[in-house]
């Protein structure tokens, strides 16, 4: 679904959106995943004449994206990021830089990513799952460990 920045909401999701890179932040190094391996990741400013965001580059996307340059999110998502929208590309989507510029001026007054949205907190998924009581899933009794 092809969207301007400025229709973009925190529900958000498999939308092909066009716009300008404003700017780009520093990179910084995370460590993520179950390995706690080091990934880059590095903020962008984009935007088109509706509105701007940040959109989140992970790792390889970071090099792809100039400022200056128009850019098509392909498949992309909103999430909420400390309770202000981040628009990402993720595992499914893609990120390429556009072959027509954009020659609008990008609407920076209209700054998505500066709400802050209430959060819903998610469920926490501590270790082991649900408890069934001293049954296990299939309604039979589970073994004690000792």
């Amino acid at each position: 679904m092809d969207v301007k920045v400025g229709e973009l909401t925190p529900a958000s999701r498999a939308v092909n959106v066009k716009a300008k890179v404003v700017s780009k932040s520093e990179i910084r190094s995370i460590p993520t995943g179950r390995d706690g391996a080091p990934h880059n990741v590095c903020d962008a400013l984009v935007g088109d004449e509706t509105g701007c965001i940040y959109l989140t580059l992970w790792d390889d996307n970071i090099e792809k994206v100039k400022e200056g340059e128009t850019i098509n999110v392909g498949n992309g998502y909103v999430t909420l990021f400390k309770g202000s929208m981040r628009l990402n590309v993720g595992r499914y989507g893609t990120l390429e830089v556009a072959e027509e510029a954009l020659t609008c001026e990008v609407n920076t007054g209209n700054n998505l990513s500066t709400k802050v949205y209430e959060q819903q907190r998610r469920p926490f998924r501590g270790r082991g799952g649900r408890d069934f009581g001293g049954r296990d899933r299939r309604g039979g009794f589970r073994q004690r460990r000792y």
